[in-house]
Parts: structure tokens; C-alpha cells; sequence
């Protein structure tokens, strides 16, 4: 490919939101399908004006990243494949809570890709279905935003970087904080992870 065509590729950039804080962020508990609380809301509306022009704007169907969203000025289409990872029966509990009483699914879940002890859903499923949705979205060609959760959003990263599943377990994203991938048509790069709100402007003028 020429230098010309390089410069004629269609870009697509995807910037991934967490949803802002809820109840169980706030206890570190697998979460519920829950809103967003006070404080939440209100640093949500203070990012809404840092996002700048989208040509899309994408959610998953749970109620805190809906809200998030309603917070952002944002009207989203909803995508099943943003929606939480399913914890199953572990739902609303903490992970302290749950290796007390059972430390060896526990171990199984972090360990084995393809379990889920939980009854829920395995690693490998998360990152499949969020990459199937990546890959429909790769030659858009649009600046769009996508307010999920964290799991999604690592699991993002994972398929982007070709990572072992494993790698997930190494990523942060805290609530509010911005990830960015982009597209050419042909792979995703990773622009930024894990920025957070204070941070967004110092970041895109790098």
C-alpha cells in the first residue's frame, strides 16, 4: 500500500466509557442490574462536555449504563454484546464474600478460561462476544462512543492486542475513565486505557 492510500484509509475510533459508579462498584461486588448513584451522576455530567463530536453513540441494555449515557446527553443504540459479564449466582456478592465460602470455583474461575462456575459465563465467551460486535464496527469509519462495564471493556483490549485471556486479569478501568481503539479496517490498535475524566484533555492534544 502507497503512502496516497495509506492517507485515504477510513479510520474508525471507538471510545469505550465505563458506566459511572453504582452500589456495588462502590462495595467492589459483582454486580447487580442497578443505577448508577448520585455521585456518579453528577461526574457524568461533568465528562458529557469532554466527549466532543461522535457520529455514533452505542450502550449495553443494563440500567447503570443506560443512565450513564442519559447523564453523558446521550440517546445510544443498545448493544447486547456491551451488556456485563453474567456472574451467574454470584451476582451482588463480593469477591471476598465468595472466596470464603467457595475458594475453589473461585480458583477454577480465574484460572480456566472456559469456566464459569458461577453458572454464568466463561472468560472465553465474554471476549468472543465483544469481539464479534468490535468486528462488525471495524470499518465504520466513525468516531463513536460505547458505554459499558469493565469486564467488557478489558475484554476489548484482550481481543484488540491478541492477548491471552489471562491478560484481562492485569487491566483496570475504573468508572467514567476512557479507553480508546481505532481501526483502519484490517486491526484495532490501542490509542489510550483507562483515562480518567480529569485527564481527557491533556490526552487528546498528544
Amino acid at each position: 500500500m502507497g503512502l496516497l492510500d495509506s492517507l485515504r484509509m477510513t479510520i474508525t475510533r471507538i471510545t469505550f466509557v465505563r458506566h459511572a459508579a453504582t452500589s456495588a462498584t462502590r462495595r467492589a461486588a459483582f454486580p447487580l442490574d442497578e443505577s448508577i448513584d448520585e455521585k456518579g451522576t453528577r461526574a457524568a455530567q461533568q465528562l458529557a462536555r469532554q466527549l466532543g463530536h461522535l457520529d455514533a453513540a452505542w450502550s449495553g441494555p443494563a440500567m447503570c449504563a443506560r443512565e450513564t449515557a442519559r447523564a453523558l446527553g446521550i440517546a445510544p443504540t443498545i448493544a447486547d454484546e456491551l451488556d456485563e459479564w453474567d456472574f451467574g449466582a454470584w451476582r451482588g456478592h463480593t469477591m471476598a464474600s465468595i472466596q470464603e465460602a467457595d475458594p475453589t470455583s473461585v480458583a477454577a474461575w480465574m484460572q480456566d478460561a472456559d469456566a464459569a462456575p458461577h453458572g454464568g459465563e466463561s472468560l472465553i465467551h465474554l471476549i468472543s462476544r465483544v469481539g464479534r460486535w468490535l468486528d462488525a464496527r471495524s470499518e465504520d469509519g466513525h468516531r463513536a462512543v460505547a458505554i459499558t462495564h469493565s469486564a467488557v471493556i478489558r475484554a476489548a483490549l484482550v481481543y484488540a492486542l491478541l492477548a491471552p485471556p489471562a491478560g484481562l486479569w492485569r487491566l483496570d478501568v475504573a468508572p467514567l475513565s476512557r479507553t480508546v481503539l481505532h481501526s483502519d479496517g484490517g486491526r484495532w490498535t490501542v490509542r489510550t486505557v483507562n483515562v480518567a475524566p480529569a485527564d481527557l484533555s491533556a490526552a487528546d492534544a498528544s
